[in-house]
């Protein structure tokens, strides 16, 4: 080796070292400046077993829960922060495991067409903002064109726009011509969809790209969809040997797939390729139930933007007789499937319907599907978690958890519609919403 080489290895190991010392200093200094918050709560409920534990206090250090005990027993220190919800029930922040925050409910075709990345990134910044104030802490969010939500959810890492954490998919994969395509204008313009590839090289590169420009998981769309010209909802788009490579690619590569799935063959199919999540389910049969329940998939349902639709939509022709379509069968398809036993994670398909509005799912799942009120909790906490790969990190109130923290004025397993108005926010350690918030 020459003399320079030497010296420059020299210099780098010197200078790696050096940086390792910096980073250790730097994290012991800040476990000795780490505040401690108390949250006093007047009651805590675990969504696990929906046992309520009356006057308990969570310690909060950093962005993490530290310990949870009776308030009696946690003394405050010197320098210690106190949030003190005396007369609330406290729980885990909400997950909604299907928004699109980057967009709005005006399905205007001419709106559709001039929207540019640009606009779709301040729609995320304020859609961010409404969805962490309503409770929901997480989200993960199933398609958004130009990788805006990528850079939505690097910008609330960062700490510089307020948001839930997020899962990001970037541009849904669909086929030419499908409702992932881009079908409102003519040939002359070749107006193609980001995420739309056909055949399995294409649609194994789509993945590996989707990837490449910062995807968390990837969302494919199995069937027709209501809102998009041309495509039936029934119909299936991808074929299954399509959705097996790109499974494959995705799994290999440690992200997760989520499909879009209206129709039963498209559900089955996808299903069979190994998909994480089917999206919608309108039309699932007992075939396709009894698949999801053998290979352990998730059903996400979105049934509360059928009863906005009814009372205030305003659809477009074109879209208007799917959705009446659709929303004749979906809720009675999808209580058989909860009814037979189908794992369920909360989506909602935010911005089909006003953000902010998420935890009227719940209202849905209690009042309409017949589910206890404990199990739709679990819904939008640990089983969404769960499906999220996020166990570990959220889901549930427990030391070593992100300190993401809602409160209520009463217990929601007496009466969930208590979620639509949500009192206090805390993300990460840091209070949104309520006593001491700091983002208004």
């Amino acid at each position: 080796m020459s003399l320079r080489r030497k010296l420059a290895l020299s210099l780098c190991l010197a200078f790696g070292a050096g940086a390792v010392s910096m980073a250790a200093v730097a994290q012991r200094q800040e476990k000795v400046d780490a505040k401690r918050t108390l949250v006093r709560a007047g009651h805590v409920l675990d969504v696990k077993t929906g046992k309520i534990a009356d006057a308990q206090t969570i310690v909060v250090v950093g962005d993490r829960i530290q310990s949870i005990a009776p308030s009696a027993s946690v003394a405050a220190e010197p320098g210690d922060a106190v949030v003190d919800l005396g007369g609330m029930t406290v729980m885990p922040g909400l997950i909604d495991v299907h928004t699109h925050l980057t967009m709005n409910p005006d399905f205007d075709p001419y709106k559709e067409l001039t929207s540019t990345s640009a606009k779709e990134a301040i729609n995320g910044v304020v859609n961010a903002r409404t969805t962490l104030m309503a409770g929901f802490t997480t989200v993960r969010n199933v398609g958004a064109y130009g990788f805006v939500d990528v850079d939505l959810r690097d910008a609330i890492n960062a700490g510089q726009v307020p948001g839930p954490h997020m899962q990001v998919s970037g541009p849904l994969l669909g086929i030419t011509g499908g409702h992932c395509d881009e079908n409102l204008l003519p040939i002359q313009y070749h107006l193609v969809g980001d995420g739309v590839a056909d055949g399995i090289a294409q649609v194994q590169h789509k993945v590996r790209e989707n990837i490449k420009y910062g995807a968390d998981l990837i969302k494919i769309c199995a069937t027709g969809g209501v809102l998009s010209k041309g495509d039936d909802p029934q119909a299936s788009q991808f074929t299954l040997e399509e959705m097996q490579a790109i499974v494959a690619d995705a799994h290999r590569l440690g992200r997760k797939v989520a499909a879009h799935a209206h129709g039963a063959q498209g559900i089955l199919w996808a299903t069979e390729a190994g998909v994480d999540s089917i999206e919608h389910g309108s039309y699932i049969n007992d075939e396709a139930i009894a698949e999801m329940k053998k290979r352990g998939t998730y059903l996400v349902p979105t049934l509360y933007l059928e009863d906005w639709m009814v009372e205030k939509g305003n659809l477009p022709a074109l879209y208007h007789q799917k959705m009446l379509d659709v929303s004749a069968v979906a809720k009675k398809n999808i209580k058989h499937a909860i009814e037979a036993g189908v794992k369920i994670a909360l989506g909602t398909d935010a911005a089909v319907y006003p953000h902010g509005l998420n935890a009227h799912e719940l209202d849905v799942y209690v009042n309409q599907m017949g589910m206890s009120p404990l199990a739709a909790l679990q819904t939008a906490t640990v089983n969404a978690a769960d499906l999220m790969g996020w166990t570990t990190k959220t889901g549930s109130l427990e030391p070593g958890k992100w300190a993401d923290i809602i409160g209520v004025e009463k217990n929601p397993l007496e009466d969930v519609r208590v979620l639509q108005d949500v009192k206090f926010v805390m993300k990460g350690g840091v209070v949104y919403k309520g006593e001491g918030s700091v983002a208004k």
